[in-house]
């Protein structure tokens, strides 16, 4: 058990390790960046959602899944309909090297139907970091893409009801 509390120690501290100023990214285009869902398929974003509106819930940090799970309620209880992907994005070799054990953790966490929609981003992490920003890494980024992987909105000061309000505008 020491063991595993020193490992996740180690990925916490090394989670953001290069610094990024954050970013106003609506209007852009989502970089293409590869990963894997907890039920172990390959994806690329956006690239395998074009055609549809998603929205990507990233978070760079595991405090991030505060800010995630808010969003998650608050897009349930208003009943907003549109697909939802969480982005753990992680930089560094370190939580590269220990992928399979971060994600068995995850999967332990997260119930079995929702692995398809969890997507883990280690390789391209940094590239997220340095699209978004990393400034304050503790709250999630929201980002809702159009059919072609553009950014329509982002946000990524915390939850609030006016910007869930914003972002169901945009539906």
């Amino acid at each position: 058990m020491r063991y595993l509390m020193i490992i996740a120690s180690l990925l916490l501290l090394s989670a953001c390790s290069t610094s990024y100023p954050n970013q106003a990214i609506t209007g852009q285009t989502f970089p293409s960046v590869s990963g894997q869902n907890l039920e172990g398929q390959s994806m690329t974003l956006p690239d395998d959602l074009k055609g549809e509106t998603a929205l990507l819930l990233i978070g760079y940090k595991q405090d991030s899944q505060f800010d995630i799970d808010r969003w998650l309620i608050g897009l349930d209880m208003t009943e907003t309909q549109v697909s939802v992907f969480e982005v753990p994005t992680i930089q560094g070799l370190f939580p590269r090297m220990f992928s399979t054990f971060i994600d068995s953790g995850m999967r332990a966490g997260i119930p079995k139907p929702l692995w398809k929609g969890v997507v883990t981003v280690y390789k391209d992490g940094e590239k997220v970091q340095a699209f978004t920003g990393n400034e304050k890494p503790n709250n999630a980024r929201v980002v809702l893409l159009d059919g072609q992987g553009k950014v329509i909105y982002f946000y990524d000061q915390g939850f609030s009801v006016d910007a869930l309000n914003q972002l169901r505008a945009l539906l």
